[in-house]
């Protein structure tokens, strides 16, 4: 269905800033800002998890270094 669009910097990049942003939404934050880190967090932890970032699909962004097998 979807190929993978992130590279391995990318998904490190993206797994570290949500787990702040997650952190920082339990211990730091309080209302509206807690649920909008908490949100952000999940995003970006899912998106590094597989690999795969429906914006950049969208936005015809590719960082990953190895390019999809052609059908045929």
């Amino acid at each position: 269905m979807f190929t993978k669009n992130e590279g391995p910097l990318d998904r490190g990049i993206r797994a570290v800033v949500g787990a702040l942003a997650l952190i920082a939404g339990f211990t730091m934050l309080s209302g509206v800002w807690q649920i909008v880190a908490g949100v952000v967090g999940l995003v970006l932890l899912a998106t590094a998890a597989i690999g795969i970032c429906p914006l950049y699909s969208v936005l015809g962004i590719n960082t990953c270094p190895v390019k999809p097998a052609e059908r045929r």
